[in-house]
């Protein structure tokens, strides 16, 4: 059962999509302010959002960056060509003015999960932490740090999970194709390195250790 995150703090709407979507055979989890989305986002995974702009909080402009890797289509009374160009070019699968027809909106969801999931996140931010998982840097503003393959890895699956504590064996798992050599003997190693780097950025400890189970980011 696909799943589809309704990101808007307009009640009527939100309830009339939520009844359509369930009725198409879709699970529907709601959030009504962009700071909600982001919470909700790590533990909800949806397979596509429903992003109106005009958010309490975040607004919808400052969440679509945060989206990477799920197809958002931005359903907006706004209603300017360049608003539409902007936000297309900057992550936006596709783009529904309000008022709308229910049908086509379901056309254009089905549509865009036949395509299937967007490309992977470009970037990873927790903060003031930016982590480029290409070039295989973390910056903290203009600071900057190289990292290994390894500790690119770990640093990329912690930030996807920023408030959930991965144990040492999930680590190893689900790093296991990017970094094959990494070992339960040497992964406690390759964190020391990496606190070790990301520290030296501003001073903070950003990535913590949970006694006895594994670790999670620590957003300062």
């Amino acid at each position: 059962m696909k799943h589809i995150l309704i990101i808007d703090d307009d009640v009527h709407i939100g309830d009339m999509l939520q009844e359509a979507l369930t009725r198409e055979g879709y699970r529907v989890t709601r959030a009504y302010s962009g700071t909600e989305a982001l919470l909700a986002l790590p533990a909800a995974r949806p397979d596509l959002v429903l992003l109106d702009l005009m958010l309490p909080g975040l607004s919808g402009e400052e969440v679509l960056p945060k989206m990477r890797g799920i197809p958002v289509i931005v359903v907006s009374a706004k209603v300017d060509v360049q608003d539409k160009v902007d936000l297309l070019l900057g992550g936006a699968a596709d783009y529904v003015t309000k008022p709308f027809e229910v049908k086509e909106l379901l056309a254009r969801i089905a549509v865009r999960l036949r395509e299937g999931p967007g490309p992977e996140a470009a970037y990873y931010t927790l903060g003031d932490l930016t982590l480029d998982p290409e070039g295989r840097t973390a910056a903290v503003g203009e600071a900057r740090t190289r990292l290994t393959r390894t500790e690119c890895a770990i640093l990329k699956l912690l930030m996807a999970n920023p408030r959930q504590v991965i144990t040492k064996s999930a680590i190893l798992d689900r790093i296991s194709l990017d970094t094959p050599d990494c070992t339960e003997t040497s992964l406690k190693m390759h964190v020391s390195n990496l606190r070790k780097k990301l520290r030296e950025l501003d001073g903070n400890d950003w990535i913590e250790a949970v006694w006895g189970i594994g670790f999670k980011m620590r957003e300062v």
